[in-house]
């Protein structure tokens, strides 16, 4: 339906897509969304950040990134992820036509806060089809303890 309204040549939408699509091509702009109805194209990776009785565990989903060139610190309860994700299409070849432009490109960083009950010096960072899996144990004395009524 969305497809049949953004086509449709009186439609209003249509030509504010139109539009757009020749800024982007006569300023060399790839940052904006691809079409009006798309969310805004980032760079940043989304996260799911969840905790276990021992542990923190924080997934970033990032497919395309190079692992050797993903930055993962902890530094003061505050875990850091950087990178840059490389653009899918060629920038600069004149026999390439981009139609969508839908996958971020570019430097990123997130910054996550953390609770006080982290272990720093255990700390697991995986990367693996595209995810990013970063577990922190937690203190022991943090973790749950079953007491024993007498």
């Amino acid at each position: 339906m969305y497809d049949s309204i953004l086509n449709h040549p009186n439609s209003l939408f249509g030509q504010f897509e139109r539009l757009r699509r020749e800024l982007d091509d006569a300023f060399g702009v790839s940052g904006f969304p691809t079409s009006i109805r798309s969310v805004a194209s980032g760079t940043v990776p989304a996260v799911n950040v969840g905790r276990t009785p021992s542990s923190m565990e924080i997934y970033a989903f990032a497919p395309g990134l190079d692992a050797s060139k993903t930055e993962v610190t902890l530094e003061r309860g505050v875990l850091r992820i950087s990178g840059e994700r490389v653009a899918g299409i060629p920038a600069n070849d004149p026999k390439v036509q981009v139609y969508a432009r839908e996958r971020g490109s570019g430097s990123f960083a997130r910054a996550i806060s953390l609770p006080d009950d982290i272990d720093p010096s255990q700390v697991n960072a995986t990367y693996r089809d595209g995810v990013l899996h970063v577990s922190i144990a937690r203190h022991e004395s943090a973790q749950p303890k079953r007491i024993t009524v007498q």
